[in-house]
């Protein structure tokens, strides 16, 4: 049978798009439609603005920390909707890039919904399309709350646009966008409320780092409310008052609702098309991303996964390797490098303290510190870094830290860790000095053994 294209990608996100290019590179003809925005969720309303709001709330209290220096400065009145026209100026200019890379590659491009129709054949913006092999990255959306007076709350799509930055925000969430906002508006002044279910934010990452951005986050004025519930949101005129399960009431300006995301796969026909989902709307794929209709391919946030941009970018590269060139290139997906940029922000690649424990006995390096720049500005601010090296074989497993530069810093150290580094390379390795990154590499005395009860019972 001849197709009108050799792949059709649904979803004009980094993961797809990469997928389009490489492929049309390969030679093969291909479409791509994107119902929404180009460069998807991470381009227009994920990492890259987020990250510009990052930078932007920290130069306030840039100004304060330069009075240890001898610098007179003081913080000025912040203008909320200058920031958001440049954003949205920059957002703007990367959608262009990302149309033109793709024109540019030889794909076809349409700004139009496309939805399956069958194994081989779609519906794009109401014509009839078909396709050798289809891939759907779709990514997901923030998940709207369902407890009483839910509407009355904001998701992160739309804070991107807010016309004004309130002065009072509590937010529900203890995951990467509840941190990371909370950290946004406090830095621009706002009173912040943060409100987790968990004891602690960030579930799933490393105690230490857990603990200690709690006491950071604390530290920066924000008022935490852990292992908290949410029972209703009300209107009481401007104002929204929240009502917790335990009976505490918190007034405020704007509530923000941080409490998860899901796979974008509703009305996109997948049953028609023998594509199975997890339960939850995820597409269930196998490890080449294939689904369980054996020309349909899904990478990227849309199977819930690893839901990272990078890795979204690897899937995609990946597949149209496998599919039109000579064979995929080798991505190392075992230990991923990630980064929350909360302030202060944190990063990590490989297994927490607690995931090594169960494997085995792990030594645990742990390193507090005040760095440098807070000596002088007098900021109450700490750096924790963290080793975990497993015992039998002495390779460094994970590497965790919480304070500035983290992300930049443990990029770096996801090399060595993929590459199967020892605490005896770390040790053998000269540091560059005075960083704090040095400490890395310097750290000799062991905190403690994690897995000692999986030793004995091995005994």
């Amino acid at each position: 049978m001849t197709y009108d294209f050799d792949l059709f990608v649904i979803g004009g996100g980094s993961g797809g798009v990469r997928c389009a290019r490489v492929a049309a590179g390969h030679g093969a003809r291909v479409a791509v439609a994107e119902e929404r925005f180009w460069g998807g969720t991470c381009v227009n309303v994920g990492c890259v603005p987020k990250k510009l709001l990052v930078m932007a709330s920290e130069y306030g209290a840039a100004a304060i920390d330069g009075h240890g220096f001898g610098w007179d400065t003081r913080p000025g009145q912040h203008n909320w909707s200058a920031l958001i026209a440049a954003k949205d100026a920059e957002i703007a200019r990367l959608n262009a890039i990302y149309v033109k890379m793709l024109t540019g590659a030889g794909c076809t491009v349409f700004d139009a919904r496309a939805i399956l129709l069958d194994a081989h054949t779609l519906e794009v913006g109401g014509q009839r399309l078909t396709a050798a092999h289809i891939v759907i990255a779709t990514g997901g959306h923030p998940v709207r709350p369902a407890f009483p007076g839910g509407e009355l709350c904001i998701i992160s799509d739309d804070a991107f646009y807010l016309k004004t930055m309130p002065p009072h925000i509590t937010i529900i969430g203890g995951g990467y966008i509840a941190v990371e906002f909370a950290g946004i508006f406090a830095g621009l002044g706002a009173r912040v409320d943060l409100i987790t279910r968990q004891t602690l934010p960030l579930r799933g990452f490393d105690e230490d780092l857990r603990e200690g951005l709690a006491e950071a986050m604390a530290t920066q004025g924000i008022h935490l409310y852990p292992g908290k519930t949410i029972a209703s949101v009300e209107q009481d005129g401007l104002a929204r008052l929240v009502h917790l399960a335990d009976g505490t009431m918190i007034e405020t300006g704007l509530v923000f609702s941080a409490i998860g995301r899901v796979a974008n796969t509703a009305g996109l026909g997948l049953d028609r098309a023998g594509v199975e989902t997890d339960g939850f709307g995820a597409v269930s794929v196998d490890a080449e991303s294939r689904t369980s209709q054996e020309n349909i391919f899904a990478i990227g946030d849309v199977t819930d996964r690893l839901n990272l941009t990078p890795v979204a970018i690897a899937e995609g590269h990946s597949l149209a390797d496998r599919l039109f060139g000579s064979g995929p290139r080798r991505w190392e997906l075992d230990a991923v490098a990630t980064a929350v940029f909360s302030s202060p922000p944190l990063a990590t690649v490989g297994l927490t303290e607690a995931e090594a424990a169960a494997r085995g006995p792990a030594d645990i390096f742990i390193s507090r510190f005040t760095p440098m720049r807070h000596t002088l500005s007098g900021r109450k601010r700490r750096t924790m870094m963290k080793l975990v090296v497993d015992q039998a074989s002495q390779r460094v497993v994970g590497a965790h830290m919480l304070g500035e530069d983290a992300p930049e810093i443990v990029q770096g150290l996801s090399i060595a860790i993929n590459c199967g580094a020892t605490k005896a390379d770390f040790d053998r390795t000269v540091g560059i000095h005075p960083t704090a990154a040095e400490e890395f590499v310097t750290m000799r005395t062991r905190t403690r053994v994690a897995g000692e009860a999986a030793r004995k019972a091995a005994e």
